[in-house]
């Protein structure tokens, strides 16, 4: 499979969730099951070395991608929520959108300090989202040994905002 074929099994979505956007949907591409396993692979082998223990997902397609991923990897996985979303005591972060603010949380317990993690989402747009969820592993003590999106669209310069980890897409969008 190449990186054409996935580009060609997700759909465009004009003016979705507001006028003006053009929205990546993935849906197409998770429900054709050697084109997710593909994506998942390939993960998989440029993370396998990486000795990860936690895989943390962002809501909510980063859990889709992430809890895949982590069970490949043999790992665990950590779930970031729109903040009030998780049970139990946990922290938050707030942080900047392209419209306004937003915060995020994990809880305290889910990264041991000199946890060795993953972070995934995805699609990397702005960066706004992978930055506050970098905080939060951060303030954890977790130890970021990769930043993974199945997208990116680089006419944002997302990447830009997330210079410190190593970061990687499958597929970008000029």
């Amino acid at each position: 499979m190449e990186i054409a074929d996935l580009k060609a099994k997700i759909r465009d979505i004009k003016d979705f969730p507001t006028e003006g956007i053009l929205f990546k949907d993935i849906t197409t591409l998770l429900k054709d099951g050697p084109a997710f396993r593909y994506v998942i692979d390939v993960f998989v082998r440029r993370y396998q070395k990486e000795r990860v223990d936690v895989v943390v997902g962002i809501e909510s397609r980063g859990f889709i991608i992430g809890g895949a991923l982590a069970h490949q990897l043999h790992a665990g996985f950590v779930p970031v929520r729109k903040f009030g979303k998780l049970p139990g005591k946990t922290i938050e972060v707030e942080y900047e959108l392209e419209y306004g603010r937003d915060a995020l949380a994990i809880h305290e317990d889910a990264i041991k300090p000199g946890q060795r993690v993953l972070a995934v989402d995805d699609l990397l747009a702005t960066g706004g989202t992978m930055g506050a969820t970098l905080r939060l592993i951060g303030q954890l003590g977790g130890q970021v040994v990769g930043v993974a999106f199945m997208i990116e669209l680089s006419f944002l310069h997302g990447r830009d905002k997330l210079k410190e980890h190593p970061l990687h897409s499958l597929i970008v969008y000029d």
